[in-house]
């Protein structure tokens, strides 16, 4: 890192302390890079597509051709050996600073579908599928949470998994599944029959009594293309299950790593959030000035940009922690809980500043309230993350 900090050319408004600076020049490049593609390339089809609930698969394309997948692994991709964990950050902040849709779309298939694989495959199994995933041209999946359950699926998993000779034979069933209905690998989690224990499958797109059926009438992350996966007899290969995994604690460590993501998804949302709420109260006209000259709108933007700032500290020291290899389940999980909720407080406020304005879809700022009740929740709730947090530091644990 830096070991100065300055103002560079081009700084957010919402960064107010210059936490960008902290990047390496060739770091920030490939940010910068990113904050074009989304404003140039995203920005102008989300509101169509949110209205509409589908994904702009053209968009795919686009980012086949940026990069911006697999950074953060060693080996892979366009960028070697892999950028820090500030920068995956930042880059998870900014994709969600423009549409949190895309920036989930990019955390399934680059944060829980590859490092599923990257943590849990081995070696053969990395270079059988990692490749293609690092330049987009395959997409993954990540298939965990079931429709009988959601925080409990540690220890109340029912999708099953048995042993047939050479192959698996899996049952159950599977919701909320991002990227689901197109990706053409997803990992599935399934209690095996015979030890009780969790296991992971890639099941390849395509396979016999795999049948993903997108989920409607959703308000929150239209465009991401959730699915509730039934799974009758599907037989997958032994060369298939992730041959690293062997209990729900390996899958909890790759909950670890991206748990942190949601919460830089979630700063990302409340700066896009207070960005509108700033140029609208600049704008807007009310009793003969813009409302950015009333007592209690500078209040409003004065407290999110508050929590934006105090957000952002707490996520760079996080990204330092997992630089150093040091970083612990805890940590992330407070993260992921206190963001999400101070996320919550700032978009209100900015939704606010729009009066009635602030639920037309023209503005922006409905689609930014409305998405960030998903974000609030998923990965775990606050309440989970705030269990995690209290049994490290009473010693004491919590769970029913």
């Amino acid at each position: 890192m830096n070991d100065t900090i300055t103002q560079l050319e081009g700084d957010l408004a919402a960064d107010f302390y210059h936490y960008e600076s902290l990047l390496p020049d060739e770091e920030r490049k490939i940010l910068l890079k990113a904050r074009a593609l989304m404003r140039e390339e995203v920005k102008p089809l989300v509101n169509d597509n949110w209205a509409k609930g589908e994904f702009p698969v053209e968009l795919i394309e686009k980012f086949r051709g940026s990069g911006l997948a697999a950074l953060s692994y060693d080996g892979y991709g366009e960028h070697q050996p892999a950028v820090s964990h500030l920068l995956g950050g930042m880059m998870a902040m900014e994709l969600s600073r423009t549409d949190s849709s895309v920036a989930t779309f990019f955390g399934v298939h680059n944060g829980l579908a590859f490092y599923s694989i990257h943590h849990g495959g081995s070696q053969e199994q990395r270079d059988r599928w990692l490749p293609q995933m690092a330049t987009m041209d395959k997409i993954g999946a990540f298939a965990l949470t079931e429709p009988l359950g959601g925080s409990d699926v540690a220890g109340g998993m029912r999708t099953t998994a048995r042993r047939d000779g050479d192959t698996w034979v899996l049952n159950g069933a599977k919701k909320w599944i991002g990227n689901a209905t197109f990706a053409d690998y997803v990992v599935v989690w399934a209690r095996d029959v015979d030890d009780n224990h969790v296991k992971g499958f890639v099941v390849e797109k395509g396979t016999p009594g795999f049948v993903p059926e997108k989920i409607e009438g959703k308000i929150a992350l239209r465009i991401v293309q959730n699915a509730e996966i039934t799974l009758t007899d599907v037989r997958v290969p032994e060369t298939n299950r992730l041959q690293n995994i062997n209990s729900f604690r390996d899958v909890a460590e790759i909950l670890r790593m991206t748990r942190s993501g949601v919460a830089w998804q979630s700063l990302g949302l409340m700066i896009g959030a207070y960005e509108l709420a700033l140029d609208y109260a600049r704008e807007r006209i009310a009793f003969g000035r813009p409302i950015a000259k009333f007592q209690m709108v500078q209040d409003l933007l004065v407290k999110s940009l508050g929590n934006i700032t105090a957000c952002w500290g707490m996520l760079v020291q996080l990204a330092r922690l997992q630089d150093a290899g040091i970083f612990r389940d805890e940590q992330s999980a407070l993260a992921k809980g206190f963001v999400s909720s101070r996320m919550r407080e700032v978009v209100a406020w900015s939704r606010e500043i729009f009066g009635g304005n602030g639920i037309l879809l023209g503005y922006d700022i409905a689609r930014f309230f409305a998405d960030s009740e998903a974000l609030y929740s998923y990965e775990g709730t606050r309440e989970m993350q705030t269990l995690i947090v209290g049994k490290s530091i009473t010693g004491q644990s919590a769970f029913v």
